[in-house]
């Protein structure tokens, strides 16, 4: 895009030196003179041509497009200096930094995998989840299936140029295949007896909301609770419009801790979004004239919907000190189990949607985080486009905290930072006795 803009700006200015040639330096003949300037009208043409092309390019993405900003791991929340690159910032951070006494590092719950519309029929995908490597897959069926990825034959990936034959998954080496219900084996090509134990472990899975989610319990227990249904996303009432995607080093249970942290909040998230998401800089005196406003207020939910938490927030803005209540917006954001959050919105005038904001551990100490946003389909894509990419802006503050910060098993509280505990002996429930801990960190998955 850069390049095509740069192209245009040089063409326009060959084409008006040619124009506003006053006298005839080259000593043309007049027909030759003629011809040169019928091309310069021609290459205006080609140019205005393409200028338009571009901004109806433009125009088109931000109209009708979905927001997609998917960021790498080490793109947010590392500062490097001194000649580093990103990754080399965020690969000195996570071998120096002090990670505290954890909390085991995989609860219990349902966790975002893929999102539908990205796993076709009869296509497989090679998934990283809870430290373990997983073929998702969708059968001819069209149900999506998850199964262990490590063939038990020879320890092949299914998920690494394996088919999906039926409902069933074909590893790539010698053709086993595994349902996608139970992981069962249902076929050795070369021989007529299936072992009893030919199989690979099946997770409880679940398809809602447009997204696709798995079942993890340290003692393999079945699912405790179900995914609630979006029904306005289910009737189509509200849409996709785009998602984020960031990858956080912290332990899982520092990101939703958030919703209980509420002076955070007065002092991370006031500067504007204009100022954006480097600490450095956000508190610029440039931007001071716009200002957030949160008043929040979170507590558990109870039985039998204990396992899950509601904060309600209502943002206003101010500018030059003014009040602007066209942007005072509500959020109810619903949390279920460790990594699902329902943020709902509602406005008087721009109407409401849903963030799905999903936490997935990739591993101990690397979260995937992203955003889905569903908005009403009458309402215009800009809109919707704009509260995510602002959602974004102020989430990624809270990325450079979360990455260069150490966890704090008793941390020093004042009586007004009491939700802190309180949200603490909430998610305390999402662990079992045989939950996995955190036995030492590895310094050798560089970004």
């Amino acid at each position: 895009m850069k390049s095509g803009w740069a192209a245009v700006v040089v063409g326009l200015g060959v084409v008006l030196m040619l124009l506003t040639q006053s006298a005839d330096p080259l000593h043309l003949s007049r027909e030759d003179l003629a011809g040169l300037r019928a091309a310069s009208q021609r290459l205006v043409l080609c140019v205005v041509a393409g200028v338009s092309l571009l901004a109806a390019g433009w125009l088109y993405r931000l109209l009708f497009h979905p927001l997609e900003l998917l960021r790498a791991p080490e793109d947010v929340g590392y500062i490097a200096e001194g000649g580093r690159s990103k990754a080399q910032a965020a690969n000195e951070v996570r071998r120096r930094r002090k990670v505290g006494e954890l909390p085991p590092v995989y609860p219990n719950g349902w966790y975002r995998v893929l999102d539908s519309h990205s796993l076709s029929r009869g296509e497989v995908k090679n998934v990283s989840i809870l430290g373990d490597q997983l073929a998702v897959f969708r059968g001819q069926d069209g149900t999506a299936y998850v199964l262990d990825a490590y063939c038990p034959h020879l320890g092949s990936n299914l998920a690494v140029g394996g088919r999906v034959m039926g409902n069933c998954i074909e590893c790539p080496f010698h053709g086993w295949q595994f349902r996608g219900s139970d992981g069962k084996c249902e076929k050795i090509p070369y021989t007529e007896k299936v072992p009893e134990l030919a199989k690979v472990r099946s997770w409880p899975s679940c398809e809602v909301n447009q997204q696709i989610l798995v079942w993890f319990h340290c003692d393999e227990a079945e699912p405790q609770w179900t995914v609630p249904e979006q029904e306005e996303i289910t009737k189509g009432q509200w849409i996709y419009r785009g998602k984020t995607e960031h990858f956080i080093n912290a332990h899982i249970e520092e990101i939703p801790e958030n919703a209980a942290d509420v002076a955070h909040l007065g002092h991370l998230h006031i500067p504007g979004i204009v100022s954006g998401a480097d600490l450095r800089y956000h508190y610029s005196k440039l931007w001071d004239f716009v200002r957030h406003g949160w008043k929040v207020e979170w507590a558990p939910e109870s039985a039998p919907n204990s396992h899950c938490s509601t904060m309600q927030v209502n943002h206003s803005l101010t500018v030059f000190g003014f009040h602007w209540s066209l942007l005072d917006l509500h959020v109810r954001a619903r949390q279920v189990g460790p990594g699902l959050v329902f943020l709902q919105f509602a406005h008087s005038y721009l109407g409401g949607g849903v963030i799905l904001q999903s936490v997935t551990p990739v591993e101990p100490l690397l979260q995937c985080v992203t955003h889905t946003m569903f908005y009403q389909a009458n309402v215009p894509a800009p809109v919707p486009k704009f509260i995510l990419k602002a959602e974004s802006i102020q989430f990624e503050r809270d990325v450079m905290i979360w990455n260069n910060k150490k966890y704090v098993s008793k941390p020093l509280l004042v009586k007004e930072d009491s939700a802190i505990l309180m949200h603490r002996r909430w998610y305390s429930q999402f662990y079992g006795q045989n939950s996995p801990r955190l036995q030492h960190q590895r310094d050798t998955l560089d970004f």
